[in-house]
């Protein structure tokens, strides 16, 4: 009986463990993959701020975020 409750506690923790280990990769990923900011909110935001969005800076600045999320 004291072996079924410490192995069931040990089953409980790894699965917590490799949970939230998994969960945190995919969501990485995710992010990664699927920026939360996109370049019409990008352009939306620069009009916001009384700026003109060339395509050209819309580029560079995506290209910028896009590179600071590899790192």
């Amino acid at each position: 009986m004291l072996i079924t409750i410490i192995v069931a506690l040990i089953a409980l923790l790894v699965g917590l463990a490799g949970g939230f280990f998994i969960a945190r990769w995919y969501m990485k990923k995710y992010f990664q993959d699927n920026p939360p900011i996109n370049a019409d909110m990008m352009k939306q935001m620069m009009a916001q701020m009384g700026q003109k969005p060339s395509q050209k800076k819309l580029n560079q600045m995506m290209s910028m975020m896009k590179q600071q999320n590899k790192k």
